[in-house]
């Protein structure tokens, strides 16, 4: 069984990663990790899921838990990269799903597992969103020149950060295609009188509202057609299976800095 610990266990998506690790015939949810301020300390994870009780209380302390862990599920917005060197130095593997890491936290964990650690950090676990970024890599480089590439993405009106991880990572992966930079030729929006579209820019708009778990959509538009790919989430499901996936991709990897095209086979 692959001992599993998931931080921000009482958050919605928290809720979810738990559901599923209990739900995983592989699986043992091995300890649950909220902020000191959660009404939920205390009480059992399995229940604060929506489930039977699992016998395992959510507390706030990773340190004390990862003696009797093999991965810990991160999709929380606390101290991503301490917790990750809190896993690595316990020879635990991470699984990362917080969105808007900074580059200086990104290069943290790659010196983490560069040094011994086996980490899966992606914007978004689904496998879909990964087919996505896997096609839209591919419909780039098809279609080549002459087509303006505009990336629309749309999440719950609670949601903090904008663009999306998701949304800036097909710009991402797009622009390196391209020989493009994300820095200087993405584009956030357009107001007022900006002139003719640039040949170059990747267009980025970022819609919020509802509930919506999260829309994202990347069109490359020409004269006479237009080519358009849409991956629509309807449930935070999708991505707890995916993080599941990667924990247990991880179990049986070498140590290194992974992300979900390598769990899915999708990599160049």
């Amino acid at each position: 069984m692959i001992k599993v610990i998931v931080t921000g266990a009482a958050g919605r998506m928290g809720k979810r990663l738990v559901a599923n690790v209990l739900n995983s015939e592989d699986m043992q949810l091995a300890g649950a990790v909220e902020i000191p301020a959660s009404p939920d300390i205390g009480k059992d994870a399995g229940t604060v899921a929506g489930l039977q009780e699992a016998g395992v209380k959510i507390t706030t302390e990773l340190a004390p838990l990862l003696e009797n862990a093999d991965a810990v599920i991160d999709f929380s917005t606390g101290p991503v990269v301490k917790n990750a060197k809190l896993a690595v130095s316990k020879n635990c593997s991470v699984v990362i799903g917080t969105t808007a890491l900074s580059e200086e936290e990104k290069l943290e964990l790659k010196k983490l597992a560069e040094n011994g650690g086996k980490i899966v950090q992606a914007p978004n676990m689904s496998v879909g969103v990964n087919l996505l970024f896997h096609l839209a890599r591919e419909v780039t480089k098809i279609l080549g020149n002459g087509y303006d590439i505009e990336i629309v993405e749309m999440h719950h009106n609670q949601k903090k950060d904008a663009p999306s991880g998701t949304a800036a990572r097909l710009a991402e992966i797009i622009a390196a295609e391209k020989n493009l930079s994300y820095k200087d030729d993405v584009r956030h929006g357009r107001e007022g009188i900006t002139g003719a579209r640039t040949p170059n820019e990747i267009g980025m708009h970022a819609l919020r509202g509802g509930d919506v778990v999260g829309d994202h959509t990347v069109i490359f538009a020409t004269e006479g057609e237009r080519v358009e790919l849409t991956h629509k989430a309807s449930s935070r499901d999708t991505f707890a299976k995916g993080a599941v996936r990667a924990a247990r991709f991880l179990y049986h990897a070498k140590p290194g800095f992974y992300d979900m095209q390598d769990v899915l086979n999708l990599s160049k």
